[in-house]
């Protein structure tokens, strides 16, 4: 900082004023700090400052292993807000077991980041992460579970949306691809499915266990039962897959059998048929997320955390129940 202050003929402290965006620094005073600071290639020592100032500016992500669409839109969206509000994102993976999560938090908090987001898809991870208390921690894509610490879409809202468009139609003879097992979202989404059967008085079919792929819904679509107009999938490439499967058996969507997905991919727009599913709005958790955290590293009242409410796209893979 002292060189670049020579340079520009300025004092270290105007220096550290523009490399702080301070106001009240002369525009040409400026120009010559950046142009030094360009020539010199100079660049901060970020360990210097989070000792001098006591913040390190780093957002401590904990991503899962396998990142799906989901996760990884809230990460981009993490990290445009981080670096809007002066912070940047150091991100790590962990799977769900307690070994794996301690050393992700170890390798974070080691480098004594200011906060932590944990993208907590299973209950496990909750539970492991639950004890830290050395900084303020966010949990997305729980589901809404850990509500005042936790931003999440609300799973049980979007899920009714679609089973009730579905019902709208005519639709009585329902069956389910399930998302990954044990996994938060995708339990709940099984299980709002299970009460509305139960609430219509409709049969329970078999569940078709799924994992999120294509691949796996191509198989339950495969297994889908005789007779069954209405197949909702845990995510989108799921109900592709299943859609494949049974135009494969003969079976026309949505003239036999209409499939509704869940996330709302870039993709879904364009298969054909076009995919009903349930929009998830990525972007305002990862927004919230940050917001949330902001405030309490600045010690600021934070108060209810609700749930970001999903909407239904419809598209041409549902219609009317067959006569």
């Amino acid at each position: 900082m002292h060189d670049v202050a020579a340079r520009a003929g300025v004092s270290h402290q105007t220096v550290s004023r523009v490399l702080n965006d301070f106001p009240g620094i002369r525009p040409e005073t400026r120009e010559r700090v950046i142009e030094a600071i360009r020539d010199l290639g100079y660049r901060r020592n970020m360990a210097a400052r989070a000792l001098a100032t006591g913040r390190s500016e780093v957002i401590g992500v904990i991503m899962p292993e396998v990142p799906h669409f989901g996760p990884t839109s809230t990460l981009y969206a993490i990290e445009h807000a981080a670096k809007r509000a002066g912070f940047k994102p150091l991100i790590t993976t962990a799977s769900w077991d307690a070994d794996s999560m301690g050393e992700a938090l170890d390798f974070l908090l080691g480098r004594s980041v200011d906060a932590l987001v944990v993208m907590a898809q299973h209950p496990d991870v909750l539970d492991a992460v639950d004890a830290i208390t050395d900084v303020p921690i966010l949990f997305v894509l729980t589901g809404n579970s850990h509500g005042d610490r936790s931003v999440a879409v609300d799973q049980v809202r979007g899920t009714r949306l679609v089973l009730d468009h579905l019902y709208e139609l005519g639709h009585r003879r329902f069956q389910h691809v399930t998302g990954l097992t044990g996994l938060t979202e995708a339990g709940l989404r099984r299980d709002t499915f299970v009460s509305f059967l139960d609430e219509h008085g409709l049969d329970h079919l078999p569940i078709l266990e799924g994992d999120w792929s294509a691949d796996a819904g191509y198989r339950a679509g495969l297994q889908v039962a005789d007779g069954v107009t209405a197949l909702f999938c845990a995510n989108d490439p799921m109900a592709m897959g299943a859609i494949h499967a049974l135009e494969e058996r003969g079976l026309d969507v949505p003239g036999d059998v209409s499939v509704a997905g869940f996330d709302d991919v870039p993709e879904a727009a364009y298969t054909h048929p076009g995919l009903t599913t349930v929009h998830q709005d990525f972007t305002e958790v990862g927004l919230r997320a940050v917001a949330l955290l902001l405030a309490q590293i600045n010690h600021e009242p934070v108060g209810p955390v609700e749930p970001v409410e999903p909407w239904l796209i419809v598209r041409d893979s549902t219609g009317p129940a067959p006569a």
